[in-house]
């Protein structure tokens, strides 16, 4: 059995859908699962050793210039790669109208969500099957019921993730900390409700720093790099990592003692990783994004209301994140990475 998945953003969205792997190959272990996803996370779902092939799109690069001869014959190679096989079935995970027409140039029946669970309802005229899910669970939940049902299963058990990142020196990175133990701090995000306060970055860097990590501060972009220097400013145990692949950002994480950060694709994707990992959560609500299923993991915050700093570093505590604590309350044996 051949799936194509079509799952090309955002980043948080991508990593939310890589269970969906994993369920499909402990449904029919024959499985052979491609991937659909947008260029700039095609690193995502390479992650997961039971995604046979990815197929990068750019969507959103295309949409600059989309009558342009380049774009259009990028578009065709596109279109040409994915007719090249006949799969028993194309599954949008997305339920946008941009995923929907993506999935029409692959070859087999389509699936999705219903009109009343698509994200676009529209996006549901492009399938021949269409299902529906409870809407009220968690993200990832939603996914994993949409290929059940596709296929005919019931998935009941907790998701599991099955990543394996690449180690730094596979990547071409030094340790950032040197042969220290280090803590990644997650502070960028696009949303200016979804940042913690600089006040409490300040303080939880000093609050780990006193602990013996260094406090790693990753960014994205020239804005985020000027926001992770002001952290960083004041605070000679901060490091500002330099710029990295999604793919080296895994390795960054999976070395990592622990990682605290906003409710961004990055903090959705360590908990993925199974790093020990504190999200914070205001302006979206923890029970619907955050993580769940992994005891070295824990969302905190509440609607309008940011965790404080004694608060993370409890919640470190409390799922081995810190150096002397180190094994309380993880789990007896990690999902393998």
């Amino acid at each position: 059995m051949r799936i194509a998945l079509i799952k090309t953003s955002s980043m948080g969205d991508v990593i939310h859908a890589l269970p969906v792997v994993t369920d499909l190959h402990a449904a029919r272990p024959d499985v052979v699962v491609d991937w659909v996803v947008e260029e700039s996370f095609a690193d995502l779902p390479r992650l997961h050793p039971g995604v046979s092939e990815v197929v990068p799109v750019a969507i959103r690069r295309w949409r600059r210039n989309w009558f342009s001869a380049a774009c259009r014959a990028e578009r065709r190679q596109v279109r040409e790669r994915l007719a090249a096989t006949r799969y028993d079935l194309v599954l949008d995970l997305q339920g946008l109208v941009k995923s929907a027409l993506v999935a029409r140039w692959a070859p087999g029946p389509r699936a999705g969500f219903s009109f009343r669970c698509a994200r676009e309802p529209l996006a549901a005229l492009c399938y021949q099957r269409r299902y529906g899910v409870d809407m009220s669970r968690h993200a990832i939940e939603r996914l994993r019921e949409l290929a059940g049902a596709a296929i005919g299963v019931r998935f009941d058990t907790a998701p599991i993730f099955g990543l394996r990142a690449p180690t730094l020196s596979d990547t071409g990175l030094v340790p950032p900390a040197g042969e220290r133990p280090f803590a990644v701090l997650l502070h960028a995000t696009s949303r200016a409700e979804k940042q913690w306060p600089d006040a409490s970055w300040a303080t939880l860097i000093e609050r780990l720093a006193d602990e013996g990590q260094v406090p790693v501060l990753p960014w994205g972009s020239e804005a985020e790099r000027a926001a992770a220097q002001r952290l960083a400013a004041g605070h000679p145990q901060a490091v500002v990592a330099p710029r990295m692949s999604l793919a080296q950002c895994a390795a960054l994480l999976v070395s990592a003692r622990c990682v605290v950060g906003v409710d961004t694709g990055l903090t959705h994707l360590a908990c993925a990783l199974d790093v020990p990992t504190v999200a914070l959560f205001a302006a979206t609500p923890a029970w619907r994004f955050g993580p769940y299923w992994t005891e070295r993991a824990v969302g905190l915050g509440e609607s309008g209301r940011w965790p404080g700093p004694d608060d993370v570093m409890a919640a470190l505590a409390g799922i081995g994140g810190l150096d002397r604590y180190a094994g309380r309350g993880s789990m007896t044996e990690a999902v393998e990475r």
